[in-house]
């Protein structure tokens, strides 16, 4: 499977909105907060911040990663796409990109954890869910860039 990734564009927010619903819709644990076109409007924020780049397999978005500096404000691929390397692409990409990237796991997503665990991210702190939109306690990871001397 060949991923190709670019920089958002404004009518890949349906896409990315798409892909933020289903997974909302489709974890058990994740409250439902928001509906499809929020999701759509958020995505397309994003995008006009110029944070995404979107991930393609046969021309078709599975994936997509928003990254504000150092900080990744959001990873997330498609069902289809799940556990067939699309976002160890796009992390790596990010990872090329910069020399130090942080963010934020809800405790409750064990698959993300143990995802960003195995990519070199290390835990850092803990929050009690304050500082996110779900209210759900949290796990900060941070990855540094190994420099050779």
């Amino acid at each position: 499977m060949s991923v190709e990734l670019r920089p958002a564009r404004s009518t890949d927010a349906g896409a990315l909105g798409d892909i933020l619903y289903r997974f909302q819709q489709d974890t058990e644990w994740m409250p439902e907060l928001y509906t499809g076109a929020e999701f759509i409007a958020f995505a397309g924020a994003m995008i006009d911040w110029e944070w995404v780049t979107v991930a393609e397999v046969d021309g078709r978005v599975q994936g997509f990663i928003a990254r504000d500096g150092e900080e990744i404000c959001a990873l997330y691929v498609s069902e289809r796409a799940n556990g067939r390397g699309v976002g160890r692409v796009l992390l790596g990409d990010a990872k090329r990109r910069s020399d130090r990237l942080r963010l934020r796991v809800l405790e409750a997503n064990e698959w993300a954890q143990r995802f960003y665990q195995r990519q070199g991210f290390v835990e850092s702190g803990r929050g009690d869910g304050a500082e996110n939109d779900e209210n759900m306690p949290d796990i900060v990871y941070v990855w540094t860039k190994e420099v050779l001397s």
